[in-house]
């Protein structure tokens, strides 16, 4: 067995000679051997340009996040607008990912219509794979930005969970704190009745209407409370419903993928079924072009033989 001969330094000496031939000066001549060392970087596409950013932006996103948790969960650290400030960036910060990723979505789309002729057929079987493994890089940047988001929506539930439970003893605290001056003052009443039942007529009405008024403003106020802790629990179930939907959105992300992976596949096995099938019609034609031939032949000896007779 022959041996493997290195031949790269014949290569750099074929290279030396061939640039002093073309007149190159000794700069130019060390900046060309320097590239057998030092490689220059690849030019990067338009397309790994913007995932990389994309995926630059979710990682500082998660960073934010994983800064800012104790700030935004602790009720004792920030106070609500402080913590409206986090979630406000957060969800811009989330926007600002997605349509990034539907720029890349989009430029898939055009590369796949341009890949395409003028009967939707595709011309350019080569461009398939760059396209699947656009599409992959879509889908990982997607599953991200969702792994993120749902730790997000799992801090806004701490949250919101977090100020129902603060609102219903304040409620209760209101409800009772209401009750009592109602039936102190309704005592009072039933005391001072007996002793100052010669007051005039127009005293006891004022203070009957001021009675009304009272009890209609903590009728108003109980049921603004209501209506807060019934905002709030939906707001709760809102965010669940979110999480939910995206978990979906996902799932179905997965399953487009297997899709697009099964169409590929049967795309491909319709290109084969259609070159068997080119196989199969020559076959059929020289079979009976032999055919023919063997039945011609065979005629022209029984005329033979019949005439040999």
């Amino acid at each position: 067995m022959s041996k493997v001969r290195d031949r790269m330094e014949d290569f750099k000496d074929a290279v030396r000679h061939s640039a002093l031939s073309l007149g190159y000066n000794e700069s130019k001549l060390a900046a060309i051997m320097a590239k057998f060392i030092i490689h220059a970087p690849r030019q990067r596409s338009p397309f790994t340009r913007a995932a990389l950013k994309t995926m630059e932006s979710i990682g500082a996103l998660e960073q934010f996040m994983l800064k800012h948790r104790k700030d935004y969960v602790d009720l004792h650290r920030t106070t609500e607008q402080e913590r409206d400030s986090i979630e406000h960036e957060v969800s811009a910060f989330i926007k600002a990912c997605q349509e990034q990723i539907d720029v890349l979505k989009n430029s898939i789309n055009d590369d796949e219509a341009n890949s395409k002729g003028w009967l939707g057929i595709r011309t350019d079987y080569s461009n398939a794979d760059t396209i699947a493994h656009k599409h992959g890089v879509v889908l990982i940047l997607s599953e991200r930005l969702h792994s993120v988001t749902s730790q997000f929506d799992k801090l806004r539930a701490i949250r919101f969970q977090d100020t129902i439970n603060r609102a219903t003893p304040r409620r209760r605290l209101k409800r009772i704190a209401n009750s009592e001056p109602a039936d102190a003052s309704n005592s009072n009443n039933l005391e001072l009745r007996e002793p100052n039942e010669l007051q005039p007529e127009p005293l006891t009405v004022q203070q009957q209407l001021l009675d009304d008024e009272t009890r209609a403003l903590q009728v108003e106020l109980t049921n603004l409370l209501d209506a807060v802790q019934q905002t709030e629990t939906k707001m709760v179930e809102m965010s669940a419903l979110n999480h939910l939907m995206s978990t979906h959105v996902l799932q179905q992300a997965q399953q487009i993928e297997q899709l697009y992976d099964q169409a590929v596949e049967a795309t491909k096995n319709v290109e084969l079924g259609n070159k068997e099938i080119s196989k199969a019609i020559q076959r059929n034609n020289s079979s009976r072009t032999f055919l023919l031939l063997f039945i011609v032949l065979l005629t022209f000896s029984v005329l033979f033989l019949d005439w040999y007779n």
